[in-house]
C-alpha cells in the first residue's frame, strides 16, 4: 500500500491521490481477497484505473522462522505446523 503520512499515492504511477474525508476524488480504492481471510488494498489514479484494473506488481512477502536453529519458510511447513504457527501468540516484556 503506497500510503505515507495521510497521503496516498497511485501503486502504479505514484500520482498523489486527493482525498475528501474517507472518498478518494482522483482515483479508486481496490480490494482483492488472496485467500485464508486476507486482504489486499490497492489505490490506483483514474488514468491507471482506465488502462488496467487488476492486481498486478504485487509480490506476497515470504515469511521464515526459525525451528531447530535452521530458518524455514513457513509455506513450506507441513498442514499441521502451519497451524501451529498461525496459533503462536506474541508476548510482550
Amino acid at each position: 500500500m503506497s500510503e505515507e503520512r495521510g497521503t496516498i499515492y497511485c501503486d502504479l504511477c505514484n500520482t498523489e491521490l486527493k482525498l475528501k474525508g474517507k472518498e478518494i476524488l482522483n482515483g479508486h480504492r481496490l480490494v482483492y481477497d488472496i485467500g485464508e481471510n486476507k486482504k489486499v488494498s490497492v489505490f490506483r489514479c483514474k488514468e491507471c484505473y482506465e488502462k488496467d484494473q487488476s492486481l498486478s506488481n504485487y509480490q506476497e512477502c515470504q515469511v521464515f522462522t526459525r525451528v531447530v536453529g535452521y530458518l524455514r519458510p513457513v509455506k513450506q511447513f507441513n498442514e499441521g505446523k502451519q497451524q501451529e504457527y498461525k496459533e503462536r501468540k506474541d508476548f510482550k516484556m
